[in-house]
C-alpha cells in the first residue's frame, strides 16, 4: 500500500504546514458525498491516531485513516497550477467514474 505526492506537492504542504502552525502532517480521506459517492478531504494533522497509517513522501508525512486506505491506495497527490485556479490535483487509480462538476468520484 502506499500513497505519495510529487515533489511540487511536498513543496507546497511543507510551506503551508510551516506558515500556518497548525500541523504536522497532512491528513487524507474520503467521505461519501455528491452525485458519484466519495469526496476527497484534505486537511493538516495535528495528531496521528493508533489506527492511521503514515506515508511519507519528500519529507512530508500524509495520514490516512483506515476506512479511506482502500480507496485511496496507489494514489499519487500533485499541487497543479491551471489559468488562474490552483489546487491539489488526485492521480487515484481506483476511480471508476468521475461526477461532471468534478467534485465527486466513484471506485
Amino acid at each position: 500500500m502506499s500513497i505519495t505526492l510529487t515533489e511540487r506537492a511536498a513543496r507546497h504542504v511543507s510551506r503551508y504546514l510551516i506558515e500556518h502552525g497548525n500541523g504536522a502532517a497532512l491528513r487524507l480521506a474520503v467521505r461519501t458525498t455528491g452525485c458519484s459517492g466519495y469526496m476527497y478531504v484534505v486537511d493538516a494533522a495535528t495528531q496521528i491516531n493508533a489506527q492511521d497509517h503514515v506515508f511519507e513522501s519528500y519529507g512530508v508525512k500524509l495520514i490516512v485513516d483506515p476506512e479511506s486506505l482502500s480507496l485511496l491506495d496507489g494514489t499519487e497527490l500533485d499541487y497543479v497550477q491551471e489559468g488562474f485556479n490552483e489546487g491539489f490535483k488526485f492521480h487515484n487509480p481506483n476511480v471508476r467514474a468521475v461526477c461532471g462538476c468534478g467534485e465527486s468520484f466513484s471506485a
